[in-house]
């Protein structure tokens, strides 16, 4: 199907992005800034970019750090865009880093600007602890103590605290919250806030719905790591090497995740996160926790044209949509069909397909509602099925299961590894699509100009 170019067009004219590492590996002391910053020096080096021209730079980021609340600020700066250009933030959960590039998208589409760097950052190694408001306030009115007798009452009290602490840390599960136990802000980040359901339980939901055995889901979480294991090749081509401090002798050039020796006698030990007794859900057929970061630099055709530069693809269109949260893997089939219309095309057209790998359940239940008329017919109205997604088209470098998920920048790791995986395999259209906590869903359907 070919395709009309206008000067207005959005193309993305390259991608970098840092490795992926499991939080608590390789990453975990490098700020999220710098993990943005790596990955934009680089991006600014591989395409010999003027800095001067760049409009705008936007960046995806969930777990905003205190000491740099506007983290694309901070990243900017650091690595060499100029003073007067602008720089904002931007969170939608799971789909920051695609918002991100939609934001872009939009503001050279409308002819506002013609550069725009998109991306997304997130170190979950160094999501917070916070403290419980019982110890705040002790340590408020230890503050606000005037004399030695309130400040010494204060410190009594925050002793006894301290110990009621140990004992609740001792006695209760990990997860739970007590009266002085701190929060870990990870875990009640991704629980849902309206339904009261955390993310692996939406995932249960959808497995048992969709008649999903643990069988089947640690099955495909083995494909995900054969396959991320097998293409740690070609990955290579979109990665920036980090150094890591304090004297940047050691480094990582390599995703931390992907297991060529994983088995599924490995996957079957693990036991359920959520459902004890009937849950299939595990830490194997889920995405981990994970550093990094991504970006892209986006132009208007007339503006890449004119500096020369020949773009590795175009955006065709882009939805986000929502739904139930307590189904919010299913996501990206009530997006999708939105920006395939928009894109002027059908599933059918698609060559190539990133699926964010929330969860195993989660992408077997789409590709299962993708190819269900009932599903159409009942949910949207439709007439046919939305379209089948294939397994020879799906993740086929592997996904988030293996190679992980910072949450703040996988929307553009999933555009990213798109667009080069169009250019290998010379073929024309591809969708990157993920399911977003919070119930809902993002799409971007790219063209390959490779």
């Amino acid at each position: 199907m070919s395709s009309t170019k206008s000067p207005r067009d959005v193309v993305i004219v390259e991608g970098v992005r840092t490795p992926f590492a499991k939080a608590g590996s390789k990453l975990k002391t490098v700020h999220p800034a710098k993990l943005g910053q790596v990955a934009l020096t680089e991006l600014i080096a591989r395409t010999n970019l003027d800095t001067q021209i760049v409009d705008e730079v936007i960046v995806g980021n969930t777990g905003t750090p205190s000491d740099a609340v506007n983290i694309s600020r901070v990243i900017a700066l650091n690595s060499g865009i100029p003073l007067k250009t602008s720089a904002y933030t931007v969170h939608r959960n799971c789909a920051s880093a695609l918002e991100s590039i939609s934001d872009g998208y939009e503001k050279i589409k409308s002819g506002t600007m013609d550069v725009v760097i998109a991306g997304g950052t997130e170190n979950m190694s160094q999501m917070p602890l916070i403290m419980p408001t019982s110890i705040v306030s002790i340590i408020e009115k230890l503050g606000s103590a005037k004399t030695t007798g309130q400040k010494l009452s204060a410190l009594w009290n925050w002793f006894k605290a301290d110990l009621s602490q140990i004992k609740e840390m001792v006695t209760t599960p990990p997860m739970s919250k007590t009266k002085y136990k701190p929060i870990i802000s990870i875990v009640e980040g991704l629980t849902d806030p309206f339904v009261g359901i955390n993310m692996m339980g939406t995932a249960e939901i959808l497995a048992k719905e969709w008649g999903l055995t643990r069988e089947m889901q640690d099955a495909f979480a083995l494909k995900s790591h054969l396959k991320a294991a097998a293409a740690q090749g070609k990955l290579a081509e979109e990665i920036a090497t980090v150094f890591l401090e304090p004297d940047f002798k050691e480094f990582i050039s390599n995703d931390i995740g992907p297991r060529a020796d994983q088995t599924m006698q490995a996957l079957a030990k693990l036991k359920p996160m959520v459902d004890k007794l009937t849950g299939t859900i595990t830490a194997g057929n889920a995405c981990p926790l994970t550093d990094g970061a991504a970006m892209v630099l986006l132009m208007s055709r007339e503006k890449a044209d004119a500096l020369g530069y020949k773009p590795m693809a175009k955006i065709r269109g882009y939805a986000f949509a929502g739904l139930e949260p307590e189904r919010m893997g299913l996501g990206p089939v009530y997006s999708t069909p939105i920006a395939l219309k928009r894109a002027g095309l059908t599933m059918k057209d698609m060559n190539r397909v990133e699926l964010n790998e929330a969860f195993a359940a989660q992408v077997m239940s789409c590709q299962r509602a993708f190819d269900s008329d009932k599903f159409a017919q009942e949910k949207f109205g439709l007439s046919n099925k939305i379209g089948e997604v294939r397994d020879e088209i799906l993740n086929v470098n592997g996904g988030a299961i293996a190679l992980g998920h910072p949450v703040g920048a996988t929307g553009t790791r999933l555009v990213l590894t798109l667009m080069k995986e169009l250019k290998r395999s010379q073929t024309q259209f591809g969708l990157a699509t993920l399911c977003i906590g919070g119930g809902q869903g993002g799409s971007m359907i790219i063209e390959n100009e490779g």
